[in-house]
């Protein structure tokens, strides 16, 4: 984990892989309750038996399950010691570029892209622009590219 004193030393770091989560292993309780969560029970997630006779031989995790929990993998790379507020201000692209087997290991790499500091009348802060690749454990594929923007306050 990297530990920034200030906003400003994050927003500094423009162009750098500030850092790599740890892996997560995504289990069917997960997927399950992912699924009840967001109403997609399709049973490629949710239906091991019949998922084994799939294109994927086993439940896949939703690919917004894989997105959900950049949050997650951010809190393991990031903190800053400076007292701040975040909001998800949204995505820029997304892919899902690999299904997600049940039992599979990810991990998240943060580099971040842009930094734009907020209008003043907004109060200090930035909008943070974050290149973030899901890997999968023995893969070399990712299972998901995403571009997502967050705006950081101080508070």
């Amino acid at each position: 984990m990297r530990i920034f004193k200030t906003l400003d030393d994050l927003a500094s770091c423009v162009g750098q892989e500030v850092g790599v989560s740890p892996w997560h292993t995504i289990t069917q309780s997960q997927i399950d309750a992912f699924a009840l969560a967001t109403l997609d029970s399709q049973w490629i997630h949710v239906d091991a038996e019949r998922a084994k006779e799939g294109p994927f031989g086993s439940t896949i995790a939703h690919g917004f399950l894989t997105l959900s929990l950049m949050p997650w993998c951010m809190g393991q790379v990031v903190r800053l010691e400076e007292e701040t507020t975040s909001i998800n201000y949204g995505l820029n692209k997304v892919r899902f570029t690999s299904v997600v087997p049940v039992n599979a290991q990810l991990r998240a790499r943060f580099v971040l892209f842009e930094a734009q500091a907020l209008a003043p009348m907004q109060g200090h802060g930035y909008g943070l622009t974050w290149d973030v690749v899901f890997e999968l454990l023995g893969q070399d594929k990712p299972a998901c590219v995403a571009q997502c923007v967050v705006r950081h306050y101080t508070v």
